[in-house]
């Protein structure tokens, strides 16, 4: 499956999380302007979508990246901004509060 082939809502968010892989991510992630998801991408990934399915909630960002063992910044050091991120983990839209706070989350935290 390709970011071509999956259902995606106008804001980029995939309508079906169930239907996300690794190799959606990756073309995701191609899309957005990162060519290669290092460890440290994955690291980051694999936190906001563990959060996501334990709470059903959009986490705060520098909690992403302390559980990832990593400094309070990652996502903005790794993906630039943390809706850039929910995508490419491939997480539903968040809806539009959310959505105010993963585009200004690490510049306010």
């Amino acid at each position: 499956m390709t970011a071509t082939d999956t259902p995606f809502d106008p804001d980029g968010f995939i309508k079906d999380p169930g239907a996300w892989n690794r190799e959606l991510a990756q073309s995701i992630a191609t899309r957005e302007g990162i060519p290669q998801l290092s460890d440290d991408h994955w690291r980051v990934i694999d936190e906001l979508r563990r959060h996501y399915f334990e709470t059903g909630s959009v986490p705060v960002m520098r909690h992403i990246c302390r559980d990832a063992g990593m400094e309070e910044h990652c996502i903005s050091d790794l993906l630039a901004n943390p809706r850039r991120a929910w995508r490419i983990a491939g997480l539903p839209n968040p809806g539009e509060e959310a959505k105010a706070y993963l585009e200004t989350a690490e510049i306010v935290e």
